[in-house]
């Protein structure tokens, strides 16, 4: 085990990537090469040079012959002048406006390992021959600060860890995800796509992906029911005045639409749903004895998100968003987040996902509202996350300015951590927007506002699920439920018969009625993870039964349709 964090090792092996590209590309610059969750990344500029990932491998080499010589990291500190002049001489310009971030009076570092020497605050590992472990993994391009109008920088991404076992763990999880890639399974599987006729990061649902989504919906309106909310529905677009009261003009405005004139009034498509909720709140005067308003609603938004961050379903500009609103008193909150929170970790628990994690993010430097009720906010997130027995890390301060949160994370099949649910404290919509409530005393009070989500937004979680599920949805989920294969088509009638008695009880089946031969219809629903096949052969037909293949359990035998319906309807109650 090394004596070294892996995030030191990581951010150990940037540097030792930078130091190999110097001596292969001499002339070129570099801006940043943090340590992230899952490795580490180097941004460059390698002027006329265009690299590919075939590059990658030679990079690779010379890190590794650099680490065989066991090269030392060793820190300097210099003073604001020596540090602008070694990298004017250097003619790393990005260095030079990084070194101007640096507040007066800080110290300013420097490491070096053999011809590279980079502005940094470290740790580092002692030498190159304490990273054991590295893969470089692919090449993309980055604004220099993230803003499209600056150069676009290489940026070179690759990962490490303590051991080679480690890394091989991880780079074997890489080729399972590569496996389970949600845009490669929704092309494959006819579930959704993206047009650039459309527009980038916006969703076109496919019939089949389209079922899911309504199975989605009506199972979480049905829990919704179940556990005290009532629905609403709200309009795609408001007046600019309600996003500026809101703030979201002076706070959000860049991920906005541009504002469509109606009525010589501006408007905008909505970002969020939260404004609208407390319209519908302040219709008219509410009395204590209404409260909690539990409020949910699957509203679309709409944001502006960079190309270059547009990634399948999991980055979009277009989404529905499983919201909800809890207004409450302040004598209901704290029963009424254990109540969140146990409904959350009820709906990730259906999914399957068995490992979740609670996040607790608390009051920032600044903020906004009473600090006693940020104090009681706090107080009755912590007392919730150790009411369900979660495991829960604190991020003292990391708190949105209008409130403390929790965030759920889960672990997919193949050990992939997601964020997920977010149980989110308002300090500022209820202040803005002036919502009151009529106490037991006849006065006004100022309620509690609590933003819930539990998918996170619809496309985003279809997305997990593709990819937790590898596209083989449990038979409640699947877009098929059933397909009939008749072995010939003296079996087609038989079969389409059996097809209508099926869907008459509200089951999803298809029947095969083509001309390939059984091996092939076989794989052809085996390609579409469809959960059951029910082959029909003379015998079958002559017999009035079906011989069963199960996804999960494989040969299940010979059922005549009455059984067969009740052994797929068992299998649909139970979320199998």
């Amino acid at each position: 085990m090394s004596k070294f964090s892996l995030e030191t090792i990581r951010h150990s092996a940037s540097h030792l990537m930078a130091a190999a590209i110097l001596k292969l590309y001499p002339d070129v610059k570099f801006d940043i090469g943090p340590s992230t969750a899952d490795g580490f990344y180097y941004d460059f500029d390698f002027g006329t040079v265009k690299l590919t990932v075939d590059d990658l491998e030679k990079i690779e080499n010379k890190m590794a012959e650099l680490a065989a010589e066991k090269l030392p990291f060793e820190r300097f500190e210099v003073s604001r002048e020596e540090a602008l002049k070694l990298l004017t001489d250097r003619k790393q310009n990005y260095k030079v406006e990084r070194l101007a971030d640096i507040p007066e009076g800080e110290a300013i570092s420097f490491y070096r390992c053999s011809d590279f020497v980079d502005l940094c605050r470290g740790p580092h590992v002692d030498n190159t021959g304490d990273i054991v472990a590295f893969k470089l993994l692919s090449i993309a391009g980055s604004y220099y600060r993230g803003k499209e109008s600056n150069p676009m920088l290489t940026r070179i991404y690759g990962t490490a860890f303590a051991d080679k076992k480690e890394l091989k763990a991880y780079l074997t999880q890489i080729e399972e995800a590569k496996k389970r890639d949600h845009r490669r399974l929704g092309k494959d599987l006819d579930l959704f796509s993206i047009s650039e006729t459309v527009g980038p990061g916006l969703v076109l649902w496919h019939p089949r992906g389209a079922f899911i989504r309504n199975t989605l919906e009506t199972f979480w309106r049905k829990e919704h029911y179940e556990n005290g909310y009532e629905l609403l529905y709200t309009p795609h677009i408001g007046r600019a005045n309600l996003w500026e009261t809101s703030g979201h003009l002076g706070f959000y405005k860049e991920s906005m639409y541009s504002p469509m004139q109606i009525d010589e009034i501006d408007y905008y498509a909505k970002p969020m749903n939260c404004p609208f909720h407390i319209e519908i709140y302040k219709s008219r005067v509410r009395s204590y004895r209404e409260l909690p308003c539990r409020w949910a609603e699957l509203g679309t938004v709409y944001r502006y998100e960079k190309s270059g961050v547009l990634h399948g379903l999991m980055r979009v500009r277009g989404f529905t968003q499983d919201d909800a609103h809890i207004i409450c008193t302040p004598e209901q909150i704290e029963s009424e987040i254990e109540e969140v929170l146990r409904f959350c970790l009820h709906i990730w628990k259906t999914f399957q996902f068995k490992e979740i994690k609670a996040y607790l993010s608390t009051r920032p430097e600044k903020a906004v509202g009473d600090p006693a009720r940020w104090e009681q906010a706090q107080k009755s997130l912590v007392n919730a996350i150790k009411q369900s027995g979660l495991e829960y890390e604190v991020d003292e301060g990391g708190g949105a300015f209008y409130g403390p949160k929790i965030d759920l994370k889960v672990k997919d099949a193949i050990g992939r951590e997601w964020q997920t649910s977010t149980i989110q404290f308002d300090f500022n919509l209820p202040e803005r927007f002036g919502i009151t409530y009529v106490g037991e005393d006849g006065q006004r009070h100022q309620p509690y506002m609590v933003h819930r989500a539990l998918f996170g937004s619809l496309e985003r979680f279809f997305g997990i699920l593709i990819e937790h599920f590898a596209g083989a949805f449990p038979a409640w989920l699947s877009p098929e439920q059933v397909r009939l294969i008749p072995i010939t088509e003296n079996q087609n009638e038989y079969c389409l018969n059996a097809m209508k008695e099926l869907r008459k009880r509200g089951f999803r089946v298809e029947c095969d009625t083509g001309t390939d031969s059984m091996g092939a219809k076989i794989k052809a629903a085996r390609l579409m993870r469809v959960p059951f096949m029910a082959v029909v052969g003379e015998k079958e037909m002559q017999s009035g039964t079906f011989a069963i293949r199960s996804r999960r359990e494989d040969q299940l035998g010979q059922m005549d349709l009455e059984t067969f319906a009740k052994k797929l309807q068992n299998d649909i109650d139970n979320k199998l």
